[in-house]
Parts: structure tokens; sequence; C-alpha cells
């Protein structure tokens, strides 16, 4: 549970204000390589041969469930954590890997750490001034100050972090990890801490930070609605491996396997069979394209059900519908279907539980796998 304090007085219901965009300060963006990296804790593999170039600018999130090894690569190529095997490169020169290691102070890489790592002792510009050991205390107060003000806190400068709500502990830390204008920045889970209203204000304008900056940024989520809003290019990871990377359009729209479909959405799963490019199951018909024949699951995206009156398309009889705001989810029996069809859909005003309706289901939200596929 988070300690620090709340907000202030009235000001605890509104979202944070942030300084002027465009003065956080530019940094001479790294690439950042890792070549088939290995991590062994005793008998287990946490990372099995990783290889993976974040170009310089580029923002790129590590994506997976917890455990997958995504924040042990993060350390990794901090310098905080040295890997069994292969190399971590920073612009060409090895940072890590047989016969050569750079200690993590002298890579240019900036860390901000999920729980923001503050140091209570210290006052909130004493915080970001920490890093700062290249330049005399003056130069060092003075950058504290100006990255204190881009993230809207110059005010508290001379506070202690548990004075401090959530959100502004954030800031700080984003604040200590942009002062000294890394070439590389590094995020583990920086948002999971905050609430889900503060959290999207504060994604956004790290974001904006992020881009001011021009730093290679690597951040860490699970949560794959973030990684889309943040990311130039999404790295999916699995058991210590690398399952898919593209755009988030081409990890939403071609998921190389199951798994990763259900990780940017909650299907409907219909078990089917493929024949000849076609699987058909219980709600339909569907392409299947270069699948072998075989057992199918057929993946339907609950906005992909569009509901008719009945006696047209595929019949069906409404279990439930709860109004969400913007749409309705409604659930509704098929014949032939194990579990109701979950649907997410516009204008069902009138719908009633034990209702007859026809489904008419847009092909484009449907995937087909092998039902053999990991």
């Amino acid at each position: 549970m988070n300690s620090a304090a709340p907000e202030r007085g009235k000001d605890r219901f509104r979202l944070p204000r942030w300084g002027q965009r465009g003065t956080a300060g530019a940094s001479i963006p790294a690439q950042l390589t890792f070549e088939h990296i290995v991590m062994r804790f005793g008998e287990t593999d946490v990372l099995d041969d990783v290889s993976l170039t974040i170009e310089p600018g580029e923002v790129v999130c590590l994506l997976g469930h917890s455990g997958c090894g995504k924040t042990t690569l993060l350390r990794i190529a901090a310098g905080v954590e040295t890997p069994s095997a292969g190399r971590v490169l920073i612009d060409g020169q090895q940072a890590s890997g047989p016969g050569g290691f750079v200690e993590p102070e002298r890579r240019g890489i900036g860390l901000m750490f999920q729980d923001y790592a503050l140091f209570p002792h210290m006052s909130v510009q004493q915080n970001v001034m920490f890093g700062l050991t290249g330049l005399s205390a003056s130069e060092a107060a003075v950058a504290a100050r100006r990255a204190l003000s881009r993230v809207g806190l110059e005010r508290y400068a001379d506070e202690y972090p548990h004075t401090l709500s959530g959100g502004e502990q954030q800031r700080v830390a984003l604040a200590r990890s942009i002062a000294p204008r890394p070439g590389v920045l590094l995020m583990d889970e920086p948002f999971s801490n905050l609430d889900k209203r503060m959290r999207d204000a504060v994604r956004d304008e790290t974001v904006a930070i992020l881009r001011e900056t021009g730093a290679t940024t690597i951040v860490v989520t699970h949560d794959p609605e973030e990684a889309m809003r943040i990311a130039d290019r999404i790295v999916l990871m699995r058991a210590g491996r690398i399952i898919q990377q593209g755009s988030s359009e081409e990890l939403y729209s071609s998921p190389a396997n199951l798994f990763a479909a259900r990780f940017f959405c909650d299907f409907n799963e219909v078990p089917g069979e493929i024949r000849n490019g076609r699987a058909s199951c219980p709600v339909g018909v569907f392409a299947a394209p270069g699948l072998p024949d075989g057992p199918a699951v057929v993946c339907i995206r609950p906005q992909g059900l569009r509901l008719k009156a009945a006696g047209f398309c595929l019949p069906g009889r409404v279990v439930s519908r709860r109004f969400l705001g913007e749409v309705d989810l409604v659930y509704i029996d098929v014949e032939g279907v194990d579990r109701p069809l979950q649907g997410r859909v516009h204008d069902s005003a009138g719908l009633k539980e034990g209702q007859d309706v026809g489904i008419d289901i847009d092909p484009k939200d449907v995937l087909v796998f092998a039902a053999t596929d990991p």
C-alpha cells in the first residue's frame, strides 16, 4: 500500500498541473542492443536467448505477464544484473558481456523504479540532484530545479518525499531520471501505483516529456492498453522469450499466436474444425488461410457482434445486459456453444433478458488459430 500523503486540501480531486511543454531539455539518444541474452537463477532460465535492438529515440514497451523476464532485461540493460550469457551494446560498444563490463553510472542510462526509490532523508531537490555527479553543486541545483519545474513540482523542492502524494512522488522520480539527460531511459511499471484517473493523466504527460527529451526509452508494463498508448513498438514476452514485436496495430490485428491474441482482447473462443482453409464452428464459417486441417479455435472480438431482429442471421437469446456508458455488455446464448457469447454493442435500448435476437458477426473481428497453437 502506498503510504504517501493524500493530495493537499481542495486540490486532491484535481489532476496534477505540469510545467510548460518543451522545457524538459534534449538528450543525445543512444542505440541499445541485446544480443542472445540468457539469464539463469539456479536451474531456472529467466531469459532465454533474447535479442533486441532499440533505435535512438525510439520508445519501446516490454509487455508481458509477471515473471516473463521483462524487468530482468531492464536491470541487465542498466547494469544492475549481469547476464549469464550474451552481450549488451550501447551505440555499438559493449556494456555487458564476455571480457567487458561498464559500471551502471558510466552507461548514460536513467532508471526509474516501480516503487520510485526516493531517499526519505533527502529533500525533493536533493533526490533529483542525486545523479548529477558530473556537475558542480550550483549547476546540479539549477538542473534539478529545471526538471522539477517541468513536472510541475518546483514549489515542493524543499519538502520531503513522505509529504507528497503518490502521483507527486512519481513525478519526482521522473524528474530525477530526466535531469541528467540520459541517452537511454528505463522505466519499470512507472504508473502501476496510481489510480486510473491519475494514471491516465500522468502517463500522457510523461510521454510528452519522453518525446521532448528524445531519449531512447524502454517501458515495462503488463497492461496492453498502456503499451498501445505509449509505444512506437511493443515487444511481447512470455517465459523469457520474445513472442512477437511490432506496432500496436500489428500485434492487435495480426497476432502471431493464440497467446498474443488473448493478450490484447477478451475473445469469445469457439471450438471449430479447419478444412481447406476454412474454419467451421457453431456460429459460422470463417477464413483460415495457411492453417492446417484439424481442430481450431475461432476467436470473435466482442465488438464484432451486431444484433439484428429475431429471424435474421444466427439465432440467439439474451442472457443479460449491462449498461457500460458508451456501449452495453450483452451476453447471448447460442445453440451449440458452451458459454454465452459476449458482445459490446451500441443502440441496444429496449433489449431485455430472455429476448430472441439475430447475431451478425463481422469477419474482420474474427481470428482463427489451430487448437494446438500455444
